[in-house]
C-alpha cells in the first residue's frame, strides 16, 4: 500500500464539473493499493499517518500529529497510479496495482478506519476521473510505502 500525504491549506475534488468534496486545513491523502495488500498494510499505513508529527506547535516546530490539532480535515483520494511501473519503455504499466474490486474494499476500509479518529473524513470517488485541486502548506509532502514500515 502506498500513500502520498500532503499537508494542505485547502483541497477539493471535482467530478464532471461538480465539486464533490472540499476541505480546509488538514491532510490530503492519495492512496494506492498493490497486489497482496490487505488490512495489515492498511492498519500500518493509517497508524503511521495518524501519528506523524507534521504540524507546528506553539514554537513553530513540527511536533504535533493530526490528532493533536483540533479542527483539521482529511480528504482521502484513491490513486492506483501510485503503483505505476516505468521499468520498460515510456508508458506506465499498472500491473502491480491491486485489482479494482480488492482496491475498492481496502479504500472503503481505510476511510472507515480514518473516520474512527476524525469524524468528518471527505473522499473522492473510487474509479472516477477526478480533478484534485489543492494548496500545499509548506510545501509538505510525504511518501509512505507499507513495505518500508
Amino acid at each position: 500500500m502506498r500513500a502520498l500525504i500532503q499537508r494542505v491549506n485547502h483541497a477539493s475534488v471535482t467530478i464532471e464539473n461538480k465539486k464533490v468534496s472540499e476541505i480546509q486545513k488538514g491532510l490530503l491523502i492519495f492512496l494506492g493499493f498493490g497486489e497482496g495488500d490487505g488490512e495489515a498494510e492498511l492498519d500500518k499505513v493509517w497508524n503511521k499517518i495518524s501519528k506523524m508529527r507534521i504540524f507546528e506547535d506553539e514554537e513553530g516546530k513540527t511536533n504535533l500529529s493530526a490528532k493533536d490539532v483540533s479542527g483539521l480535515n482529511l480528504l482521502v483520494v484513491s490513486q492506483f497510479t501510485l503503483y505505476a511501473s516505468m521499468k520498460k519503455g515510456n508508458r506506465p504499466s499498472f500491473t502491480p496495482a491491486a485489482k479494482p474490486d480488492v482496491a475498492r474494499g481496502l479504500y472503503e476500509k481505510f476511510v472507515e478506519r480514518a473516520s474512527e479518529d476524525f469524524p468528518d473524513v471527505k473522499t473522492g470517488e473510487f474509479g472516477a476521473y477526478m480533478q484534485v485541486e489543492l494548496e500545499n502548506d509548506g510545501p509538505f509532502t510525504l511518501w509512505l510505502d507499507s513495505a518500508d514500515l
